[in-house]
Parts: C-alpha cells; sequence; structure tokens
C-alpha cells in the first residue's frame, strides 16, 4: 500500500461533516470527552491544533473514539508534520504554506489542507499538486466577498474558511459553490471547561447544531 492511499482523501476528509472543530487542548484530560461529545454530535473530523504542549498526546487519545478522524492543525514545518504523523494524524492543517512544507506533506502522502489568503498561495498549492485548501484567517481577510473573488479564477479549487466563523455567519461561506465545509471553534465556549471537567452536554448539543448546517 502506497502512503497516500493509507489515508482518505482530503476531499473526503472535507465532505464528512459541514464543520471541521479546530481545538486547543490546553488539559490532556479534555481529550477523551470532548472527541466523544463532537463525533455523538454528528461533527467526526477532528483538527488538534499544535500550540499547547499536549497536542500530540491528544491525538493519540482521540483516536481511540470510534469514529473519530483525528488531524493536526497549526502545523509550521516539516519537523511538526512528521511528529503529528508519528502520533497517528490522518491529515494535516497548516496557516499557511511554504514550498518545503507543502513537498514533505507531498511526499508524506498524507490529505493536507494548507492555508490560503490570496492567489499566490493558491497557484505555490497547485504547483504542488493541491486544490483543496484553508482559507485563513476568513473573516480577517475579507470574509466571503474575498472568497469568492480569490476563488473565481481557480475553478478546481475548493476551500474550508477558517477564521471568526460562527455558527450564525458559517452559512454564508457554506452557500458558496468552492467551500466544501468550514473550521470554527464556537461549539467549544470556555464556560463548557471547568477545571478538568468538560460539559460534553452542551458540546454535545453545540455540536448537533453544527453539524445540520448544510455544505
Amino acid at each position: 500500500m502506497s502512503a497516500s492511499s493509507a489515508f482518505p482523501a482530503i476531499e473526503t476528509i472535507m465532505r464528512t461533516a459541514p464543520v471541521i472543530p479546530v481545538l486547543v487542548i490546553e488539559d490532556i484530560a479534555h481529550a477523551l470527552p470532548l472527541a466523544e461529545a463532537l463525533v455523538e454530535g454528528g461533527l467526526k473530523v477532528l483538527e488538534v491544533t499544535l500550540r499547547t504542549p499536549c497536542a500530540l498526546e491528544a491525538i493519540k487519545v482521540m483516536k481511540q473514539v470510534p469514529g473519530a478522524i483525528v488531524g493536526a492543525g497549526t502545523v509550521l514545518n516539516p519537523a511538526q508534520l512528521q511528529a503529528a504523523i508519528d502520533a497517528g494524524s490522518e491529515f494535516i492543517v497548516s496557516p499557511g504554506l511554504t514550498p518545503k512544507l507543502g513537498e514533505a506533506a507531498v511526499q508524506a502522502g498524507i490529505p493536507f489542507l494548507p492555508g490560503t489568503a490570496n492567489a499566490a498561495d493558491i497557484m505555490l498549492g497547485m504547483d504542488l499538486g493541491l486544490s483543496r485548501f484553508k482559507f485563513f484567517p476568513a473573516e480577517a481577510s475579507g470574509g466571503t466577498s474575498a472568497l469568492k473573488a480569490i476563488a473565481a479564477p481557480f475553478g478546481d479549487a475548493r476551500f474550508c474558511p477558517t477564521g471568526g466563523i460562527t455558527l450564525a455567519t458559517a452559512p454564508n461561506y457554506l452557500s458558496l459553490e468552492a467551500v466544501l465545509c468550514v473550521g470554527g471553534s464556537w461549539m467549544l465556549p470556555k464556560s463548557a471547561f471547568d477545571g478538568s471537567k468538560v460539559d460534553t452536554a452542551a458540546i454535545l448539543s453545540a455540536a448537533q447544531a453544527a453539524a445540520a448546517l448544510q455544505a
């Protein structure tokens, strides 16, 4: 089996649910109950950002949840890419795109969603054979009007806008032809976390509302 065939295609991952939760895990005790609530609520694709010391361990823990598709976000370089793969990541998300990171991801054969915010980023990705991108930071980069303008010259490109999106604004993005899903963390309010405890009922409810959105 080749490296690429060992992973589901990024297109399949993006179409699994309308929203990919972007998770910053501060306490490893949160990882399992959080993943269980999100998956039960219909959000099976989980992006664990490499912003905290326990992120790689959280990926390993969350992969124990049946149905979960767990990947690493905020991957900045080939070393982090390899660490994420070694931890069991099933896909990789980055805030931007560099030739070194892009080439390493392509060589690894892992589904890769690189961050783009302009036409040059998209062209760099296409030079590497990529056509599925994260539009980031979505709201700060001009929102839906900016994405429509940027996507227009690239008919084959599809996007997962992330950054500043809420339950109220997500449908505006999901209505765009070029958008397959959105990323966000609105279903993870700080009020749902109390020490090592997670209000799984609140997370479950928010996940169900997000999963009900239509891409």
